[in-house]
């Protein structure tokens, strides 16, 4: 296969034993880079420059969740000088103005990642942070109407529909310590109506899946806009399966027949139409990326073993993380989404999952190679190289989270409770 083609660099640890790398000198790794990166933005997308265009996905509110999250880590290990400088860069990457919290439902866009929802939950936690109570109330209540937006035709998907929606909803009670911001009666609402949309859609569609969603058109398996995450998030829920033993089942069968799909080198099609044609993927053109592929459908694959402890599903996360080893070193750059972090986060992922030793020393070379001269020179500057999503931010956030990976979580997709 020829170097110049592939979308991914070569490992060159692959099939190679990668001796002893253990907790601290992970955590003193990733603290070095860490440090390079988060020079890096502050030099070329400084709080002032920053733009608030692209919501969380590739917008200055998704630099603030980063910094946000660096001072979280950086607090969690004893630094409060380092927890108290990214706070402050968090609050001046924030940009929404506190009116937008009072807009009533035809002026606010509820997309998670994409639109005003996904910045007002980091407004809350930021004001919670702070001590401002009054603030964090307005902007976790302006959140939690977000449910009332949503119409019956609306996406599920997880950049802008109901799954986003599920997801901050998840992290912004988890930020806020348990306090059930936002009642587990409207998840299971919005749950039981994403639910309702996959069975319509699957049944006017013929499809053999129990549950199936479309976003422009096509209908994607993958994390970013597919069925993965959505069936992720339903797992999620506290109590939503346990309320109702048939859509528990529904949701089981649905997990098992993306399952169904995971082809020989343990990555999976991006969408349907891949699958009902029976079109094969050229070696070089196969998609490992988080996106659309195993990186990302892994996180579902955790969340259903943790759930219903079938050793197929922690199979297939293995299977994806011996897939990530190989071809994980993607040329598109640095970014969670499609880039170098993202695979990285994998084998954080797998750390977790399994407590080996070996995901956490293949995290600490994907770390290493993100300072390579090869990767410098010739890896792709993405669209938003400074973002959460596709740029040096999210890369930010798998370092800080190298330096306590039993912490460790893709941002919006833990599976741990």
């Amino acid at each position: 296969m020829s170097r110049r083609r592939s979308r991914y660099f070569v490992n060159i640890y692959y099939g190679k034993e990668l001796g002893s790398i253990g907790e601290p000198q992970a955590k003193a790794l990733g603290f070095k880079i860490l440090q390079y990166v988060v020079e890096k933005i502050r030099k070329s997308e400084p709080p002032e420059k920053a733009n608030p265009e692209g919501g969380l996905h590739t917008g200055s509110n998704g630099l603030a969740y980063t910094f946000l999250h660096l001072s979280r880590r950086f607090n969690s290990i004893g630094d409060s000088s380092k927890a108290t400088q990214y706070f402050e860069l968090a609050k001046n990457y924030w940009r929404v103005p506190l009116a937008l919290a009072e807009q009533d439902d035809d002026s606010y866009d509820k997309a998670f990642l994409l639109g005003d929802s996904g910045s007002i939950s980091v407004g809350a936690v930021l004001a919670k942070m702070a001590g401002d109570e009054n603030r964090a109330f307005l902007l976790a209540a302006r959140y939690r109407n977000t449910a009332m937006c949503f119409q019956p035709n609306d996406s599920d998907e997880f950049f802008v529909g109901r799954a986003g929606f599920l997801a901050g909803a998840l992290w912004l009670n988890r930020e806020f310590g348990g306090d059930q911001i936002i009642h587990v009666e409207i998840m299971h609402e919005i749950a039981r109506q994403i639910v309702r949309s996959g069975k319509d859609y699957s049944r006017t569609k013929g499809c053999p899946c129990p549950l199936m969603y479309w976003y422009y058109r096509k209908e994607y398996l993958g994390a970013a806009h597919g069925l993965s995450s959505i069936l992720h998030m339903l797992i999620q829920v506290p109590n939503f399966l346990d309320s109702d033993r048939e859509v528990e089942n529904t949701v089981r069968a649905s997990v098992n027949y993306l399952l169904s799909h995971e082809n020989l080198s343990g990555n999976y099609p991006a969408s349907m139409d891949k699958v009902s044609r029976g079109r094969r993927v050229h070696e070089e053109d196969e998609l490992v990326q988080w996106c659309h592929g195993a990186p990302g459908i892994v996180y579902l694959m955790a969340a259903a073993y943790l759930r219903w402890n079938d050793s197929r599903y922690l199979e297939t996360c293995l299977r994806a993380g011996e897939l990530v080893w190989k071809k994980g070193l993607l040329r598109k750059g640095p970014g969670i989404c499609h880039g170098v972090a993202g695979g990285g986060y994998v084998f954080l992922l797998l750390y977790r999952l399994t407590s080996d030793n070996m995901y956490l020393q293949r995290a600490v070379k994907f770390a290493e190679f993100l300072t390579s001269e090869e990767f410098r020179k010739e890896a792709r500057t993405p669209d938003a190289p400074y973002s959460l999503f596709e740029g040096w931010a999210g890369t930010a956030c798998f370092l800080a989270d190298l330096m306590e990976p039993n912490k460790a979580a893709f941002p919006f997709m833990d599976v741990f409770p």
